[in-house]
């Protein structure tokens, strides 16, 4: 899953280092300075979440119709959203389109969503994050899927590429053990969003490990994505924390968590949660080089990829403001590898 020869710059760290554009985009012009970053830098993926606006599979092939063919991934897409043949549909047609690997990842998404879409939620959140991952990935091979399940059924198979069926891993989402394990179990890559790392080495690391064993399979690859904002005179940093987690401090589901990892975040109070999230190193910041040192840290932790996300900046300052940031703590990686 690395970068392909032709785009890698200089070395970064042990690890791959990738961006994520972190809003939901009005017009396909707002993700191209992003691309053209991971295209023309070491940057090895370009990662966008669930989008509501402008489909993120789709942003991700107009993109490669505009000569941006680079890896991609998404952090994560909810599962009530797609059925199963159809995500596989859709992550394999990114991949022959740009012709990069694809990580597509998946999360069972917030209680309330999923019961406007299915009209009741998932009693088990993991059996039906097994169920859709497993699925998934035995499209992707292009055998006949047979399969009935509690929550999804599929009978059938892709049709086949002349070409053969292009690099797609699939993903899963992860925040507590229990996800952590199943993730070992089943996915190619455990994905973390707003993980403390002591959590995330100590907790969410040896329950990955403890599923991948017992299924006698390899450690799948783990990806984190890291809020972050380069210290500036004219940025309120905590503004720049709610801009980018304001949702998540006001969810139990995130908080919860946190608060499990020693964070004192509380739905009530999204101000100190803001803060509680700096404190803890959670939300980055510092000087671009302060920065690029923490982000050394998850790769001597056991990450293999850290997601920059420049949220903050980017819903408070603009895109140029946030890849300027990304341009800076690149900067800072890759200059120790000179």
């Amino acid at each position: 899953m690395n970068a392909s020869p032709a785009r890698q710059g200089a070395q970064l760290p042990a690890g791959d280092v990738s961006v994520f554009f972190p809003v939901m985009p009005a017009r396909p012009a707002d993700v191209i300075g992003f691309a053209e970053l991971v295209r023309d830098t070491s940057l090895t993926r370009l990662w966008m979440g669930q989008s509501l606006t402008l489909d993120t599979n789709q942003v991700f092939s107009h993109l490669a119709g505009q000569g941006l063919c680079i890896p991609v991934g998404t952090a994560v897409t909810v599962m009530a959203l797609r059925h199963p043949y159809e995500a596989a549909a859709s992550a394999r047609s990114v991949a022959a389109l740009t012709g990069e690997s694809v990580i597509a990842g998946f999360g069972p998404g917030g209680a309330n969503f999923v019961r406007s879409l299915r009209g009741s939620t998932y009693e088990s959140p993991l059996t039906a994050s097994r169920e859709y991952v497993s699925l998934v990935r035995e499209a992707l091979t292009g055998e006949t899927v047979r399969r009935d399940g509690r929550y999804h059924v599929l009978h059938g198979a892709l049709p086949a590429l002349p070409f053969g069926n292009p690099p797609v891993h699939v993903g899963l989402g992860v925040l507590r053990p229990g996800m952590a394990r199943l993730a070992g179990e089943v996915a190619d890559a455990a994905i973390t969003w707003l993980t403390p790392l002591p959590y995330l080495r100590d907790t969410l690391l040896p329950a990955l490990r403890e599923g991948a064993r017992s299924q006698y399979r390899s450690l799948p690859r783990v990806v984190s994505l890291v809020h972050f904002a380069v210290d500036r005179t004219d940025r309120d940093v905590r503004a720049l924390v709610l801009a980018a987690n304001r949702m998540h401090l006001s969810s139990e589901h995130y908080t919860s968590m946190l608060r499990g990892a020693g964070v004192q975040a509380d739905p009530a109070d999204v101000n100190a949660g803001a803060e509680a999230l700096v404190e803890n190193q959670v939300f980055v910041t510092g000087s671009a080089g302060e920065i690029a040192e923490r982000i050394r840290e998850y790769f001597h932790s056991g990450v293999d990829e850290v997601v920059l996300s420049p949220s903050g900046v980017l819903v408070r300052h603009g895109i140029e403001a946030a890849l300027v940031d990304l341009r800076a703590v690149l900067g800072e990686l890759e200059h120790e590898h000179v």
